[in-house]
Order: C-alpha cells, then structure tokens, then sequence
C-alpha cells in the first residue's frame, strides 16, 4: 500500500518528529549532534523555513518549523537523508551499499541453499 501523500502549503506549521530504526539512537556523541544541527540550519536556510524550536534526543528529535513555501518533503527529505549518510559513514552500520549477486539456478541455487 503508498504511503499517504503529505499535506504541504505555505505558511504551514509543523511540528515534525523522527525516530531512530528500533528505537535506537541516532545521536551517540556531540559530533552527531552538532553535525545534525548544522544540517537543519543549512536546511532551514535554503528552504526559508522559520524554526521556532527544537529538541534532540537520544533517539529522536522534535522541530516545530513553519514553511512559508510548501517545500516541506523536500526539505525533510534531504535533511534525513544527508543525516543518515553523514552517521553511517562515520559509525559504519553498513559497509557500503548492499551486495546483488544474481544466482544460477540450475548450478548454484541448491548449494547456495545449503
């Protein structure tokens, strides 16, 4: 099933939240969250939202922003996205981009079942 489309209009307010995978942290040291700082601020900045306040905790956070332009997905988008990579890479939960090997199935696919 889509998901719903996100209702967006200018002059919206917003109090926006997200939370880490499992609950788990998406903050583990100031770096982090300086870093993350930094890229609201950018974001804030190039899509002119007002942010009115924020809250960062260990495995969420709140922002309460007002989009005079209804930009909010692309914003959102591009702030937990850039997020996610900046933490993965310094962090290494994953090792790269994951591996698709295509599987003979008339030679390979039983021993690979084994």
């Amino acid at each position: 099933m889509a998901r719903p489309l996100r209702l967006e209009f200018a002059g919206a307010l917003y109090h926006l939240t997200s939370r880490g995978d499992h609950r788990e942290k998406i903050y583990l040291d100031d770096q982090d969250s300086r870093t993350f700082l930094d890229l609201l601020g950018k974001e804030i900045f190039q899509q002119h939202w007002f942010c009115y306040a924020y809250c960062l905790m260990d495995n969420h956070y709140h922002l309460l922003i007002e989009t005079p332009e209804a930009n909010l997905v692309r914003g959102m988008r591009r702030l937990n996205g850039v997020y996610t990579q900046s933490f993965n890479r310094r962090h290494a939960v994953f090792q790269g981009r994951y591996k698709a090997i295509i599987v003979d199935k008339e030679n390979y696919l039983l021993e690979l079942c084994r």
